[in-house]
């Protein structure tokens, strides 16, 4: 055997273990591991460059999680029939691994680095996602790049009332709440998840159970780093400082700043301030002066900026629009603004504002999944759009990226926990949310946007949603802090935190949580949500004042679904021939008819901007799925005519026997002159033989003929 593998194994406590291996493939990255549970298998790799870019003062982390279509033994869709670009949910997971990562590497640390996780073997039942960050952790454990971790992700979830740690793909369908959390021995990180309206002790107690999971993973990883004699790092320096000029920085400019902070100017004008005070300094450096010495001023006024702000939060209770701590900005919105559209809505908190409008559509608008491992079709979709303008930028248009993905599915998972079910509920609905101005929580401007649109749209969803994001400013020493409701974009960017909630009356429904630094105890984890749920139903009661309950009915420019059921031997005369009979149906109605076996029936969905289209395409459908009963009366057409009676047609495709002795009460010798092919005749059925045969009358529909006085009865 050419190679030396070291296994750990992580034993979950219920019979189930997650093994850990490196040194048998990709040995010439940085760092690799194999990670296994069941049938699931995950290749992490990490490599970093030598030594950082010139002129670069941040971390170039890119993690990207992609998933091999042979891993579930299926063959890509699309013309090329090859993995492409990573689809969202391999974006979500790839976002997933770099939140939890990103803030544990140092500081100062600002090579390339690179990690890639690959899904190689998978069953059925094992969620890959939950394995991901464990993966990519165990790869920077076993390499020689430096980082504060090791860390872990897992899936905790309450089925049937208990907690689980990474649940089957089957028992998920079960919970009442799932939230893939990360953290290291010592904090979480990361939170991201969704919920059936669960309170905040709720919540906190599944983090605490995850929290402790993870912990066990941080120790196997440990082992393994010293199993691989990996425990020294590699030695760099990707930084030059000049500490004279941080103080010359910090003397010149730090009460300045202060003073623009907590004048409670809007963005644009703090802005343009800030950034005078910058011009200033650096103008009386010279005009000599050294591009490098240039890129430190503005690195140290960054953090004259950052200290200033939260000094005036944590000194002062102030914030950089003079709010409280605890204040929400003022809100407005508007429902029915898009004429056109099937729903729509404004709104608008401080200097952040979605339009989002949704719209109606039939089962062809399903949006398929094709994914190695989830795949199938959606009828509930949300995207999130965030052009350059609505923060004053010039930006080209490139399509959503990865934080548009991420934006939208939080808001995708806050707002389909209200839906309602599939049977009350036909239609396909695609929300969109466009935002027009940001500055702080256009996430959670979307939830809001987003139940005001779907209610607009008359869709009966269960309660009305809203969300919040929070943060957190504390000292070094984590001895104060300032929770912050509501937080701005410089608020999340200055901040230690940004923590969005989402929720109805009754409870959360899904939240999303970074951390940037260490030591958030779970009291003031508890203090976070419970201020969030304030500053939730604060705004939940500002959209009630707008629009407090779905439509009664849709737009009437709305299409209308019509939903059937019929009898599974009618599918077959519903299609036609090779779709035959279903395409002439739509040609002629203009409606949009589906049809799919579900629980041994056929399921017809008609659909159509207009009643007339909808009633036509019904009436044909009825008249072919429709099954005859005795007693009832038919309009039927003569199709043959033979010796002893005519076949009538009563129903497509359904004839039945009109015997000679059934047409009139006196008696016919003999079919001639009685009816021609096409006729109509109104007959009665009478009875449906062993073999399926129908017996026709028409004789039964016609008044008995009296008779005369004095005949006798048998005459």
């Amino acid at each position: 055997m050419s190679y030396n593998a070291i296994k750990k194994v992580i034993d979950l406590g219920d019979g189930r273990t997650i093994e850990i291996e490196t040194g048998k493939l990709a040995k010439q990255a940085n760092g690799s591991v194999v990670v296994k549970m069941g049938d699931t298998m995950l290749l992490a790799t990490v490599v970093s460059s030598p030594e950082a870019k010139e002129g670069v003062d941040f971390l170039p982390l890119s993690v990207d999680y992609q998933e091999k279509y042979a891993a579930t033994g299926r063959i890509p869709g699309g013309f090329l029939r090859r993995e492409a670009r990573l689809s969202d949910y391999e974006v979500l997971i790839s976002r997933l691994v770099d939140r939890a990562l990103r803030p544990l590497f140092p500081d100062d640390y600002h090579a390339d680095t690179q990690v890639m996780i690959s899904l190689l073997s998978s069953d059925k039942e094992t969620m890959p996602d939950s394995l991901a960050g464990l993966a990519a952790s165990a790869a920077l454990a076993v390499s020689d790049i430096p980082f504060n971790g090791p860390i872990s992700e897992v899936r905790v979830a309450k089925i049937d009332g208990k907690l689980v740690i990474n649940p089957t793909r089957s028992e998920l369908e079960r919970a009442t709440l799932e939230f893939i959390v990360a953290g290291s021995a010592y904090d979480i990180n990361m939170v991201e998840g969704e919920a059936k309206e669960i309170q905040e002790e709720e919540m906190v107690e599944a983090l605490k159970f995850a929290h402790d999971a993870i912990k066990h993973h941080v120790k196997i990883q440990l082992e393994l780093t010293d199993a691989v004699g990996k425990t020294e790092k590699r030695v760099y320096s990707h930084e030059t400082h000049d500490e004279e000029l941080k103080k010359q920085v910090y003397k010149d400019t730090y009460e300045k700043v202060y003073a623009i902070a907590g004048s409670a100017s809007s963005k644009e004008e703090r802005t343009a301030k800030f950034k005078e005070v910058q011009d200033e300094f650096i103008a009386s450096l010279g005009e000599l002066v050294e591009d490098t010495t240039v890129g430190l001023a503005k690195k140290y006024y960054h953090d004259v900026q950052y200290d200033a702000v939260r000094n005036l939060v944590l000194d002062e209770g102030k914030r950089l629009d003079g709010r409280s701590t605890t204040q929400i900005r003022p809100i407005w919105s508007e429902v029915d603004y898009l004429p056109a559209a099937h729903g729509s809505a404004i709104f608008t908190r401080g200097e952040t504002q979605s339009l989002t409008t949704v719209t109606l559509g039939a089962k062809d608008d399903e949006q398929m999944i094709d994914g190695a491992f989830i795949n199938g079709y959606e009828k509930f979709i949300l995207h999130y759009n965030f052009p350059g303008f609505s923060t004053g930028e010039v930006r080209p248009n490139r399509g959503a990226g990865r934080r548009e993905i991420g934006h939208g599915n939080l808001a995708m998972r806050s707002l389909k926990q209200v839906l309602p079910s599939e049977d009350e509920n036909p239609y396909t609905i695609r929300v969109v949310s466009d935002i027009l101005e940001s500055n702080g929580s256009s996430s959670m401007a979307t939830v809001c946007a987003g139940t005001l649109a779907l209610m607009d749209a008359g869709v009966k969803i269960k309660a009305p949603v809203s969300g919040i994001a929070m943060g957190l400013i504390t000292n070094e020493m984590g001895t104060k802090y300032a929770i912050l409701s509501d937080i701005l974009g410089d608020e999340d960017h200055l901040g230690d935190m940004d923590f969005k909630v989402t929720g109805t009356e009754k409870g959360i429904v899904a939240c999303q949580m970074d951390l940037k630094i260490n030591g958030l105890s779970y009291e003031v984890l508890t203090k976070a949500l419970d201020q969030a749920k304030a500053g939730r139903l604060h705004i939940l009661n500002e959209l009630k004042k707008t629009i407090s309950e779905p439509r009664a009915d849709y737009k009437p420019h709305a299409p209308r679904i019509i939903t059937l059921k019929i009898d599974k031997e009618y599918i077959g005369a519903v299609i036609g021939p090779g779709g035959k009979i279903i395409q002439e149906m739509q040609r002629e109605t203009g409606a949009t008819i589906n049809i799919e076996e579900k629980d041994n029936q056929g399921i017809v969905q008609v659909f159509a901007d207009n009643k007339a289209s909808i009633d036509a395409a019904v009436a044909r459908i009825k008249a072919i799925a429709a099954k005859p009963e005795v007693g009832e009366i038919y309009e039927g057409k003569v199709k043959s005519i033979m010796p002893f009676g005519a076949f009538v047609e009563i129903m497509p495709g359904k004839d039945g026997l009109l015997h000679i002795s059934e047409i009139d009460h006196k008696r016919f010798e003999t079919m001639d002159g009685i009816f021609k092919v096409g006729d109509e005749v109104r007959v009665k059925l009478l009875d449906i033989d062993k073999q399926g045969k129908l017996k026709l009358s028409r004789k039964a529909l016609l008044p008995k003929p009296q008779r005369p006085e004095g005949q006798p009865h048998n005459q």
